[in-house]
């Protein structure tokens, strides 16, 4: 089966102040364009075939408020809308197209050199807008961030939300600065060498200002998600709804020059099709990307172990660039917070890190207690940057009950734990901002509803949610003001004390990566993996071009001293976490070392060291 050509829809500008409007509507027998001005103006589309309907319509300019009437006084915004300046509820707004992009001579980071750094445009900065963002793209360039992931910027509910509420796919949210502001964040990206990724949902739609149900087939009751009605994907109708996502996708490659896509919990979007959803969507913006010239990644996001997402279309696979591993997460939080509960039982032994880190994934095949059958896929084969890994990110702080970082989970030597097992593994790290400083706020879950019904039944499925886990205290109001207030950053701790030292500590990590053969993507995969659970240490060892490094972890509460097969030669030092200049208690290790097979080590509790020979 060959991709389709997504459909061209909603509202396109073409120039001299004419403007061409398309939308599915099976459901409907006739469609017109309420022109919403003085005069208002009243516009009849024609049908196609499949259920279709369109016009070209002059003396449209950028800004023009419109509906779609559908019969029997039903008025919708255009599902399609590129700019929804007074919310959901209110009409779209044709949307220019012009933009002055400085970006013609743009090549951006190969996949395997992302260094990705997640951020909320709303709790960001103070103001919460993307031009406020662009003030603070040079510290995160200076950090040594390659690509900037965006959380979802789909239009939502009121002027507060994660993103995943978004009801219009097309239009940017115009709390943050609608469409042009994306764009001015985008190239601004572009002037400092920053790839941008785009989170986008493509599993469900949110709650208040759903309409897509008035127009057609958009979703299915074959299928449920833990959000809200399936999508379409494989029943009757299907294909227009495919062609909706698939145009919403070339959209955001094409019009706003985005990277990269983070496909948002691809295991919910139900597909039992011969020629799987996301398996088009890869055939279509690659083939975007050539007639571009310029790179373009899907990255899912998942928590299946699922190999077959970033595997090749000719042995069954989908062939997106690259998929999560929550694995590597859990490994690492459960080692040093003891949590145990929910998600959180499968893991909690050093094996699953060391798996983590040699495999990827830790489950690939295994039996999982918590989910009570075995979980994941075999990764043999598969290139570490097809893995994106992280100590923390908006799913793992944000769905706490709380929203607690792990500032306040853990002391700062177990920071810096997490920064050097992230950021010294083979596979594509991601940061979740403020991280690099320890930021002590939280990241709570917060809204804007206007139905009253909606905003109790949110605040009910929060407390549900956290039922299985053991976390104490009242969960905070999604709804007030002050939740979201309390999840703003606090850059200025970057700047200062223990932060500075950790955000210090942060840029030398990522040098040594970018820098040190054997550490940068150049190095050999898997690594070699030794780990003692019994003593708590983890030893890795990698080589590349004229390089070998040597790294041991420590995540156990007291010094260890450790006997390890050592390469011969004379090593040097490239960073220790216990050292005095990164706030450490000392450093025991000596700077330079010769080895002769066997090296002896005492490593400092819950620290780190790593060696490149001579």
């Amino acid at each position: 089966m060959l991709p389709m050509s997504p459909p061209l829809i909603g509202a396109i500008a073409l120039g001299s102040n004419r403007c061409r409007f398309r939308v599915w509507a099976p459901k409907a027998e006739r469609v017109s364009v309420r022109l919403i001005g003085k005069p208002e103006r009243v516009e009849m589309l024609e049908p196609e075939e499949g259920g279709y309907f369109t016009a070209e319509v002059p003396d449209i300019a950028p800004g023009c408020r419109y509906l779609f009437d559908l019969g029997n006084g039903m008025a919708r915004p255009d599902p399609a809308s590129r700019w929804q300046p007074e919310g959901v509820h209110g009409p779209s707004a044709v949307a220019g197209p012009a933009f002055d992009w400085t970006d013609k001579e743009w090549h951006g980071p190969d996949l395997s050199d992302y260094v990705i750094y997640e951020l909320h445009v709303g709790t960001f900065t103070p103001v919460g807008t993307f031009d406020a963002a662009i003030a603070e793209l040079d510290r995160l360039r200076e950090l040594g961030i390659s690509a900037v992931e965006v959380m979802p910027v789909a239009q939502f509910a009121g002027a507060r939300n994660w993103g995943y509420d978004g009801v219009y796919p097309f239009a940017v949210q115009h709390s943050y600065g609608g469409p042009a502001g994306l764009k001015r964040f985008v190239n601004a990206c572009r002037q400092r060498g920053l790839a941008v990724i785009l989170d986008v949902v493509y599993n469900h739609l949110g709650p208040e200002g759903n309409y897509l149900r008035d127009f057609g087939p958009y979703f299915t009751d074959q299928y449920k998600t833990p959000w809200g009605e399936a999508l379409n994907f494989d029943g009757p109708g299907s294909d227009h709804v495919r062609g909706y996502f698939l145009a919403n996708a070339l959209y955001w490659q094409t019009e706003f020059h985005i990277d990269a896509l983070r496909l948002d919990a691809v295991h919910a979007i139900k597909d039992f099709s011969t020629y799987p959803f996301l398996a088009e969507l890869a055939d279509v913006t690659r083939a975007q990307a050539e007639k571009l010239g310029r790179d373009f990644h899907l990255i899912a996001e998942t928590d299946l172990n699922d190999a077959r997402l970033v595997r090749p279309r000719a042995v069954g696979g989908c062939a997106l660039d690259a998929t999560w591993s929550d694995d590597f997460h859990h490994s690492v939080h459960t080692l040093l917070t003891g949590e145990r509960e929910g998600y959180y039982e499968d893991f909690g032994r050093l094996d699953d890190l060391a798996r983590a880190y040699r495999d990827g994934f830790a489950y690939t095949g295994q039996y999982s207690p918590h989910r009570g059958r075995r979980l994941g896929t075999d990764t043999t084969g598969l290139n570490p940057w097809q893995f994106v890994i992280c100590g923390q990110n908006h799913d793992q702080v944000g769905n706490r009950a709380r929203g607690e970082r792990l500032t306040a989970l853990t002391d700062f030597e177990g920071l810096k734990m997490v920064a050097g097992l992230v950021l010294l593994s083979p596979y594509v790290p991601l940061l979740f901002m403020g991280e690099e400083y320890g930021e002590p706020a939280p990241f709570q879950y917060f809204v804007s509803h206007g139905d009253a019904g909606l905003v109790e039944a949110v605040r009910q499925g929060r407390n549900a949610e956290f039922a299985k886990f053991a976390w104490q205290g009242e969960v905070p109001d999604p709804q007030d003001e002050a939740t979201f207030l309390r999840s703003k950053l606090n850059t200025w701790l970057a700047s200062e004390g223990r932060g500075r030292t950790l955000c210090q500590l942060y840029e030398k990590l990522l040098r040594l990566r970018k820098e040190v053969p054997a550490l940068g993507k150049h190095g050999s995969f898997p690594p070699e993996v030794s780990a003692d659970e019994k003593q708590m240490t983890l030893t890795i060892r990698r080589s590349g071009p004229g390089s070998e490094v040597m790294i041991h972890y420590n995540l156990g509460s007291r010094p260890e001293k450790v006997q390890i097969i050592w390469p011969s030669g004379q090593w040097r030092r490239l960073v220790d976490s216990a050292d005095n200049c990164w706030a450490g208690p000392g450093t025991i290790i000596a700077e330079q070392l010769e080895s002769n097979g066997v090296i002896e080590l005492i490593i400092p509790p819950r620290s780190f060291v790593a060696y490149e020979r001579q």
